[in-house]
């Protein structure tokens, strides 16, 4: 059996793959297709953009999908920003940080700390949703992880991706990009939800196999 994982970002095959690796399915990525289509996040929810990508990879490739969106929600900015995690930097809110020399997560970190400056609530929470898509069957089904914790006051740390660097987890004293894979995936809001959708991947798995 193969699974498209519908992302080309590195750093999210990789946390994808490490955990669902057992499964004893051949895991795909969207850098395995020939053809390389990419959906717009353009929904109001993590779910709708999660559900919103699985359906249509799952019936373009006529393969079972795991798709999902995640983001950092921040309650001093009122749950920015969220959806547009990925993109904060270039939308309006708070500002554009447009500066070429950046990557796209570096600019999100300046803005996100340039908003939060002075400001004493720094609570904050990573969400994801997580969907999985059979175009053949037409079963599909969704989890969700989340991981609560406050935003640094500067970015530490060179692991990890996004707002790991100034992301820190409830109980810990260092960043998302300080703590090792391995413990990153134990309590990340992804391998919350991915280890969800996995035991009832393993259900699906087995009446396939039509084990009891």
């Amino acid at each position: 059996m193969k699974i498209l994982l519908a992302t080309t970002n590195e750093g999210k095959l990789r946390e994808l793959k490490s955990i669902l690796e057992d499964l004893g399915v051949e895991l795909l990525s969207l850098r395995d297709m020939d053809r390389l289509f990419e959906v717009e996040e353009d929904k109001e929810t993590f779910l709708e953009n999660a559900i919103k990508k699985a359906t249509f990879y799952a019936n373009f490739y006529k393969l079972p999908v795991i798709a999902e969106d995640a983001g950092l929600e921040v309650d001093q900015l009122n749950g920015y920003p969220g959806v547009y995690s990925a993109r904060f930097y270039s939308i309006d809110f708070g500002g554009k940080l447009e500066n070429q020399n950046l990557s796209k997560d570096q600019k999100n970190n300046i803005k996100l700390l340039k908003l939060l400056e002075g400001e004493q609530n720094r609570k904050a929470r990573y969400k994801t949703v997580v969907t999985y898509y059979d175009p053949t069957s037409g079963l599909g089904f969704w989890t969700e992880g989340v991981c609560e914790g406050t935003i640094a006051e500067k970015p530490e740390g060179t692991g990890g991706f996004g707002y790991d660097p100034i992301f820190i987890p409830q109980g810990y004293d260092m960043t998302m990009a300080q703590l090792p894979p391995e413990e990153k995936n134990k309590i990340s809001h992804r391998g919350k939800a991915v280890r969800k959708l996995k035991d009832l991947l393993k259900c699906v798995l087995k009446g396939e196999k039509g084990e009891p």
